[in-house]
């Protein structure tokens, strides 16, 4: 088991690798009442298509299908696992992103046994086709339910007219025609593909003992056969750098309009650390213009284009980013004219020293007190992991960013190629 020391930060996480190639991180933290543990797959909603396990050739799985893995990993011959970790005193949850799966649970109490069966039901799968054809009914309902939700569906109108081809435009649940089409065999290939405990993550946050709780995990794993670590190939269509389509909109039943502009981002070029200080930058120089403090904001809302709801995101990840800022308006059509000008404008804005120093002190508070969540740190840490960066490596790349960083940054930031506008309208402006 490894040490490794944060002065920085006075923490110090304890990691081994398995002999089954899986990685483990515990973090002790005492003086917490209660324990966050997450096991996650490096495997998520834009894993389509890949070479199986044991196979030559490549094949594209029906969308939503890793969504549907996940629902379906808490569900076993016998009974339901949410059942048997509040059994344990425990509240479990697991969630699908675009590149993750993950699997959690929080407790105060019976630790121990909560990480066992956390372990015990992800590597024991189950599927049957009457309870593969059951969950088709309940993802359909999740999906349709999610379909009448405005904000999602401004949310992923953005991403899919930023993209021509790359599965982040298909939603994490895929559609209610796509999950029709999985089988239990397509789970298994799945699962076998990315469910290996090398292409895996366990952390462990809170009120434990690290030497005692890594050779249970250790024990765990040797109790159980896996085939030799596979090499997972995956495949994803290439992407034009211009946005799908410029302008695009629905219309529901809403009685304000939402509308989005969304920017997508040139990411596959950047290493893992890379990435990080784009994030960093890309967050800091939108908190800068755009947050209620910023003077862009200030504008927009002093001429009644935007109210509270306005927001703004950024998420860079393998093979795919993009930045959404907008919310409800009462002038759609005006509101994105000057959010696509404002962004134009960064180029010829100027961040001074002083300036910049606030920005990264502001960055660095926001940090440290998320630091003060087990979830974060655990989410976080496991996210990081997955792109070769460490989550407590940025604080120091924070404070090692610059003003003429920033500039630079701004320079090949935006163009107008890579920016779409999606609005939701009402249904009556028709």
């Amino acid at each position: 088991m490894e040490e490794l020391v944060y002065d920085q930060i006075n923490e110090t996480v304890y990691t081994e690798t398995m002999d089954n190639g899986l990685k483990v991180f515990l973090l002790a933290k005492p003086e917490m009442a209660k324990t966050f543990g997450i096991f996650t797959t490096n495997y998520g909603s834009i894993d389509q298509t890949f070479t199986p396990i044991g196979q030559e050739e490549k094949v594209t799985v029906p969308e939503g299908i890793a969504h549907f893995l996940e629902h379906k990993l808490f569900e076993k011959e016998d009974r339901d696992v949410f059942q048997d970790f509040t059994k344990l005193g425990a509240s479990a949850n697991a969630f699908t992103s675009f590149t993750k799966t993950a699997y959690l649970f929080t407790a105060t109490s019976q630790i121990e046994k909560n990480v066992e069966t956390l372990l015990n039901f992800v590597q024991d799968p189950y599927f049957s086709e009457e309870s593969v054809e059951k969950e088709k009914g309940i993802i359909a309902q999740e999906i349709r339910m999610y379909d009448d939700q405005p904000d999602w569906r401004s949310f992923f109108g953005t991403i899919q007219s930023l993209y021509h081809h790359h599965p982040v435009k298909v939603d994490i649940a895929g559609t209610v025609d796509s999950i029709q089409n999985i089988t239990k065999d397509d789970l298994y290939t799945c699962y076998e593909t990315f469910y290996h405990p090398s292409n895996m993550v366990l952390f462990v946050a809170g009120n434990i003992e690290p030497e005692a709780m890594m050779k249970q995990i250790r024990e765990n794993q040797d109790s159980k056969e896996f085939p030799a670590a596979p090499e997972i190939n995956r495949s994803y269509p290439n992407e034009p750098a211009e946005v799908a389509k410029a302008n695009n909109s629905i219309t529901m039943p809403v009685t304000t309009a939402k509308a989005m502009v969304g920017v997508k981002e040139k990411v596959t070029h950047l290493t893992g650390k890379e990435l990080l200080r784009a994030e960093l930058l890309s967050s800091m120089i939108l908190d800068y213009y755009f947050s209620k403090s910023g003077a862009f904001y200030e504008e927009l809302y002093r001429n009644d284009l935007i109210d509270d709801s306005f927001q703004f995101e950024t998420e860079l990840d393998r093979q795919f980013g993009f930045t959404i800022l907008g919310g409800d308006t009462r002038k759609p059509e005006e509101m994105t004219k000057r959010v696509k000008e404002m962004l134009h404008e960064l180029k010829e804005n100027s961040i001074s020293d002083e300036d910049f120093t606030r920005m990264k002190r502001k960055k660095i508070g926001q940090f440290m007190r998320a630091l003060n969540s087990l979830e974060f740190i655990a989410n976080q840490f496991t996210h990081y992991h997955t792109l070769g960066v460490d989550l407590f490596d940025v604080l120091p790349v924070i404070e090692s960013l610059t003003s003429n960083d920033a500039e630079e940054y701004l320079q090949h930031w935006i163009n107008e190629e890579a920016i779409s506008v999606f609005q939701v309208k009402p249904q009556e402006d028709e």
